[in-house]
């Protein structure tokens, strides 16, 4: 199981489920060709998706192109079920960066198919997450710019302005149909700008003037 860390400390809980939502950038939907969604598109990742953000982190091989997709993470501190917003906003750990590791060629696969594409999405560490800082620390959750620098070149930029579904509201309608736990992590969407990674690739992920993350892609052969 994978421990996160909260402002430098080991949190209790290990990360349980990562529940994720598609689709809440416009922008992001457009690239892929895809319909902006009218209803949050929600699935979940295993706790064995969830590993260490840096200094490395590995992409599966042999099964085509691996995709990027940076996002705001949050961390659940308390238990949340039909929650209300402001049992939400008192209900927060953490907020840190995510990557939405998905296998582009094997989802579009399944999708042509129309077949569930947990395989593309939620393979062992399919979710590398920074270390989180305290969510308190958030003076508006409309208003967190997020980056990502591919090998020096800026290769995603958004802010969770720009988001569908706003994240306090997002999780409040996630937890009518999941009960979230503590250690439980929550995946807002990306914005435009996802791509392949390659092995070699030096990455540089910025979340505000809060956190900023390098790392390294690394090779991983399939089971």
């Amino acid at each position: 199981m994978f421990q996160p860390r909260l402002e430098q400390h080991i949190y209790p809980s290990p990360v349980g489920k990562i529940v994720c939502v598609g689709r809440n950038y416009a922008a992001h939907a457009a690239e892929l060709n895809n319909p902006v969604p009218a209803e949050p598109i929600l699935f979940i990742k295993p706790a064995d998706a969830a590993c260490a953000l840096g200094p490395v982190f590995a992409v599966p091989q042999g099964m085509g192109s691996v995709h990027h997709e940076l996002e705001i993470a949050v961390l659940i501190g308390e238990t949340l079920s039909n929650a209300s917003e402001e049992t939400v906003l008192a209900s927060l750990a953490g907020v840190g960066i995510g990557l939405d590791l998905t296998l582009r060629d094997v989802q579009d696969g399944l999708k042509a198919k129309s077949l569930p594409w947990e395989i593309a999405k939620s393979f062992d560490g399919a979710c590398p997450l920074s270390d989180f800082i305290a969510a308190d620390k958030v003076e508006d959750w409309a208003d967190i710019e997020i980056s990502l620098i591919r090998n020096g070149k800026v290769q995603q930029e958004g802010n969770s302005s720009a988001m569908l579904f706003p994240i306090i509201a997002l999780i409040a309608r996630m937890s009518r149909h999941f009960t979230l736990n503590p250690g439980d992590v929550i995946m807002t969407g990306t914005p435009a700008g996802v791509g392949p990674l390659e092995v070699g690739d030096e990455l540089e992920a910025h979340m505000q003037d809060w956190l900023v993350v390098n790392t390294h892609v690394k090779g991983r052969d399939p089971a």
